[in-house]
């Protein structure tokens, strides 16, 4: 993810200042987040998943950095706002397809899914309920469960899910996929706006 925002921010006409590394493990980025605040960044783009995230945010507040921050989709979750509390106020991040709500199917599912389950959906949840039919559907019109089968029909699928209408292109893509941008305000994910689709 990191490789992708830095090849689209240069072509967009940015100028990354410093790329840093750190691996699931750690939770202390106070030298990285000190070096980063000398070159004065609009923006701290990270690439990885809220339990690192979380305690990231709290740092940059800390050290009074006020570049702005974007994640992926492993930052835009629930957990990350209760790892970085009200640090979290102001973040930004990105997920793929579309809030839950304006997938055609996506009320329906997290009320079906609550009442069996009697708790909120994942984020994940119906585009792996999606994936699964697909596949599903694959292997029936293939008649088969073989990989070697079922996978020349899957390139070619077309499936109406709870996310929306699933096709894929030459590369094996999703046609048409999108990427929503959200903002924490008020302790809570707010939905900004969606690119693509």
């Amino acid at each position: 993810m990191a490789d992708e925002f830095e090849k689209s921010a240069k072509a967009a006409g940015a100028t990354i200042l410093a790329r840093e590394f750190t691996d699931t493990t750690k939770t202390d980025f106070t030298a990285i987040l000190t070096s980063l605040k000398g070159k004065k960044p609009d923006l701290i783009f990270y690439g990885g998943m809220d339990a690192q995230a979380g305690p990231m945010m709290k740092q940059i507040k800390n050290l009074g950095i006020t570049s702005a921050y974007l994640g992926g989709d492993g930052v835009q979750t629930p957990e990350f706002l209760k790892l970085a509390g009200n640090s979290a106020e102001g973040a930004y991040a990105s997920s793929p397809g579309v809030p839950l709500g304006n997938m055609p199917g996506g009320t329906a599912f997290a009320d079906k899914y609550k009442a069996k389950f009697n708790q909120e959906i994942q984020l994940y949840a119906p585009y792996a309920y999606d994936a699964m039919n697909v596949m599903i559907e694959a292997m029936k019109k293939a008649g088969s469960t073989d990989p070697a089968k079922y996978l020349p029909v899957l390139a070619g699928i077309t499936y109406q899910g709870v996310t929306g209408n699933i096709a894929f292109d030459d590369k094996g893509d999703i046609k048409g996929g999108s990427i929503s941008l959200y903002q924490v305000k008020g302790g809570k994910w707010e939905y900004i706006e969606t690119i693509g689709g």
